[in-house]
């Protein structure tokens, strides 16, 4: 499993939600993280990705595993 997907699953038990209700709460398609979390595509976009981390309140980095500091860049 790719390790943006981990730390967008940690994210959600950290705030009591699943992923199904991550994506229904960003307009993201269920089936984009799950292609991605079973390997039938590389990447996510980055709107994808921006969408997560401002409904978590972290910065993209965080979720690329570029930083391990949650809060976004000023």
């Amino acid at each position: 499993m790719p390790q943006i997907y981990d730390r967008i699953e940690e994210l959600c038990k950290e705030n009591g939600i699943t992923v199904t209700t991550l994506c229904s709460e960003c307009a993201i398609p269920r089936a984009s993280l799950s292609d991605y979390k079973n390997g039938r595509t590389k990447t996510l976009s980055a709107d994808t990705l921006a969408k997560i981390a401002k409904h978590f309140g972290v910065s993209v980095d965080y979720l690329l595993h570029r930083t391990n500091v949650k809060t976004p860049y000023p």
